[in-house]
């Protein structure tokens, strides 16, 4: 599966930055996360909890980020296992560019999945997966506004999605959308950016 997307953050491309590396504000951010822990440099361990119709699973994951250029891009491979539930691996690249509202975050994703989740309808898969990415979205943009809160009033807090592009999923596989808002941030998305 491919996919890639853009995303305004309503914060300085400095401040995004420093939020995509912060593991605390990530973990809070994903869905379900109940651990985000750097054990090696740029490495970070990952654990969710997910329900996705009638398949729950908690996965275990690991995040490696690489290609690494301060404050604009970087490259991460995830892999995770849910049991039974199944499993994922993938890449993504994130980028963040300067914008009029703040800055722009960029992020094109390929994974691949199996096990349970990949045997699920894709209309459900599709549709938990968007609603994953659209609850990190708003409480990343939600974390910034608190840690960066603006000089001037906002009339609109939550992220807006200037363009989503996906392609449409492979048989077998689960969107990146579920494991780039699950891991990302790390990332992911991620729903997936450091």
């Amino acid at each position: 599966m491919d996919m890639q997307g853009q995303r305004v953050l309503h914060v300085t491309q400095a401040q995004a930055w420093d939020a995509l590396n912060d593991p605390e504000i990530l973990k809070s951010c994903i869905p379900g996360c109940d651990k985000f822990e750097l054990t090696d440099p740029n490495v970070y361990n990952v654990g969710v909890a997910i329900k996705i119709g009638p398949v729950s699973a908690k996965f275990s994951g690991k995040v490696t980020l690489s290609d690494i250029q301060a404050p604009n891009s970087y490259a991460l491979n995830f892999e995770a296992q849910g049991g039974v539930a199944g499993f994922g691996k993938g890449e993504s690249q994130v980028s963040l560019h300067p914008h009029a509202e703040g800055c722009e975050l960029k992020y094109t994703v390929h994974s691949t999945v199996g096990g349970k989740l990949a045997q699920l309808g894709q209309r459900l898969i599709d549709g938990a997966a968007k609603s994953l990415a659209e609850d990190f979205f708003k409480r990343f943009d939600e974390s910034l506004q608190a840690k960066y809160p603006s000089n001037e009033p906002e009339t609109e807090t939550e992220t807006k999605p200037v363009a989503t592009v996906e392609a449409a999923p492979s048989s077998g596989s689960v969107p990146s959308w579920v494991w780039l808002a699950l891991l990302v941030g790390a990332g992911a998305v991620w729903f997936m950016v450091r």
